[in-house]
C-alpha cells in the first residue's frame, strides 16, 4: 500500500467481494491511525513507530461503510454477539528468538485480554511455516 493509488485499488475489490471488514498486511506505513476514504471506507493502520524506521511491516483494518461502526460495535444476526479482530504480522523464522518470543508473548497477551464470551478473530501474517516436505500440498509451494 506504500505506492499511490493502491488503497483505493483495494477498496475497489473489497466492494468487488462484498467484504465487511478487510484484514490487510504489509502496509508498508508508519505509525498508527485511522482515514476515512474518499469512498467512505475506513481504513484503521498500524507500522513501526519510527518514522525513520525501514518499511516492511505494518497491518491494518479497512472497515466498509456496514461496518464503520465496528470500533463501538457490530450488528450480527444474533443480538449481543461481540467480536473482537486482532491483525497482526509475525516476525518471519530468519528473525532473532527474543524478537519472536517478544511477539508471541504479547499476542498471547492480547488474546488473553479478550472476553472469552466474545467472538475473537485472529487474522494476519503469521509467517508460519509447515516445514520443507510439502507432499499432499503442493499447491502451497515449498518453503
Amino acid at each position: 500500500m506504500w505506492e499511490t493509488g493502491k488503497t483505493s485499488q483495494i477498496a475497489t475489490e473489497m466492494r468487488r467481494y462484498s467484504l465487511a471488514v478487510l484484514g490487510i498486511n504489509e502496509t508498508h506505513w508508519t505509525q498508527a491511525g485511522q482515514k476515512r476514504l474518499a469512498t467512505r471506507e475506513i481504513l484503521l493502520y498500524s507500522g513501526h513507530e519510527e518514522d525513520n524506521a525501514p518499511h516492511p511491516e505494518g497491518v491494518a483494518l479497512m472497515l466498509f461503510k456496514v461496518a464503520r461502526d465496528a470500533l463501538v460495535g457490530f450488528k450480527t444476526k444474533k443480538e449481543g454477539i461481540l467480536m473482537n479482530i486482532i491483525q497482526c504480522y509475525a516476525p518471519n523464522n530468519d528473525s532473532n528468538d527474543d524478537i519472536k518470543d517478544q511477539f508471541y508473548e504479547r499476542l498471547q497477551s492480547i488474546i488473553e485480554k479478550c472476553p472469552r464470551k466474545n467472538l475473537t478473530i485472529l487474522m494476519g501474517d503469521l509467517n508460519a511455516k509447515v516445514g520443507i516436505d510439502n507432499t499432499g500440498y503442493e499447491d502451497m509451494g515449498r518453503h
